[in-house]
């Protein structure tokens, strides 16, 4: 079985967050923010609302959606982990993902340049990255990247928590980094204009693989190692590497930004800050991790959440802390105005506008630019 939280998300049915909607009245009505490019580098995009197997977004999920201010996101196609045939997985996945497209055509735009995401925002629609979380798809076998380019898929993540032929995850306990293959599957990532993603990777398989690319890169989703000591984590070292490659790094809502496994907002922002502080204003930004909507903690919800932990338990790809009642969300700011509220309370600790566009999405933007053109 792949389990994953597109469908942990979807079991949750109508118990997502129905609280107030924005708060615009603290940002004023036509804000920079509701001018500027949010991205949010790695996310999910779900429909809680939608019956089960219904393609088509309801009028309230996209209303909610276009609500948050996101202008894109970028989602996962599947599997992650060692699945017996994950070329078959890759194969149904991607067709779920062509499946959406073309049944919200005047509500989803599929992103293949930066370009892409300047049309989203003029035309008002949701733009949605498609990238995977794992090489495991792709293999030995690199033509496949060129496969998964003609599908859309722009961002290939190298590793996935445990090891794969390409290198070591953050969880495998070797911790001997990049293979040989992996080192050829940079080159080819890199030749097919496709992104590198070190998310998830083994502290030494990133590190090697920050210094073998060649082009700029990123850490999509993570926090900082040096404020919270937890595999998921990235260090100064490697955080200052792909910096300086030209990449960014993007932080998390994720249990893994606390040692109590329950972050507070402050938590969150001190980590947002270390990243910058680290790698400098232009190379830090937002990868959630989280749905683009947040999560009403209710019964149904936690027990949807608690077995999708418990499924990623028995595959063996969950990460230290990862347990039954522990939540893949920062409470402080689970709320629909989530990105425009951290932006209200950056911008009180002294950050400029210029800064804060590059945080919500300027500097990612940058990067898919200078990978895929546009």
């Amino acid at each position: 079985m792949i389990f994953n939280r597109r469908q942990m998300l979807a079991s949750a049915g109508a118990a997502a967050f129905t609280g107030p909607g924005i708060a615009k009245s603290q940002m004023g009505a036509a804000t920079w923010y509701d001018r500027a490019i949010v991205i949010d580098a790695l996310g999910g995009l779900n429909d809680p609302y939608a019956a089960e197997g219904i393609s088509r977004l309801t009028d309230r999920a996209y209303a909610e959606m276009m609500q948050t201010g996101v202008t894109v996101l970028r989602d996962t196609v599947f599997p992650v982990g060692n699945t017996p045939d994950p070329w078959s997985d890759y194969q149904k996945a991607i067709g779920n993902f062509r499946e959406n497209f073309s049944a919200n055509p005047d509500r989803l735009l599929q992103v293949r340049t930066a370009a892409d995401i300047l049309k989203a925002k003029r035309e008002s629609k949701f733009g949605v990255i498609v990238g995977t979380q794992d090489s495991c798809m792709v293999s030995a076998d690199l033509d496949r990247l060129a496969q998964l380019k003609k599908d859309g898929v722009m961002t290939v993540q190298l590793t996935y928590n445990n090891g794969n032929l390409a290198g070591d995850g953050s969880l495998e306990p070797r911790d001997a980094g990049l293979t040989k293959l992996g080192r050829r599957t940079i080159e080819r990532i890199e030749a097919e204009k496709l992104l590198l993603d070190l998310s998830h990777g083994g502290a030494r398989t990133m590190a090697e693989a920050a210094s073998v690319a060649q082009r700029p890169l990123v850490i999509s989703h993570t926090g900082a190692r040096a404020l919270t000591d937890h595999p998921r984590n990235t260090s100064d070292a490697t955080i200052r590497a792909v910096a300086n490659k030209g990449g960014v790094v993007g932080v998390y809502f994720m249990p893994f930004l606390s040692a109590s496994m329950r972050p507070t907002g402050a938590e969150l922002v001190a980590h947002v800050e270390h990243v910058a502080n680290v790698a400098g204003e232009d190379h830090v930004g937002i990868g959630t991790d989280n749905g683009v909507m947040p999560t009403m903690l209710d019964e149904k919800t936690k027990k949807s959440m608690d077995d999708w932990t418990r499924e990623r338990i028995k595959q063996g790809i969950a990460a230290p802390g990862e347990a039954p009642g522990v939540y893949t969300l920062v409470a402080d700011y689970n709320s629909i105005d989530r990105y425009r509220r951290l932006a209200l309370d950056l911008e009180r600790r002294g950050w400029s506008q210029g800064r804060l566009e590059k945080l919500m999405g300027g500097n990612f933007l940058r990067v898919y630019r200078e990978a895929w053109g546009g």
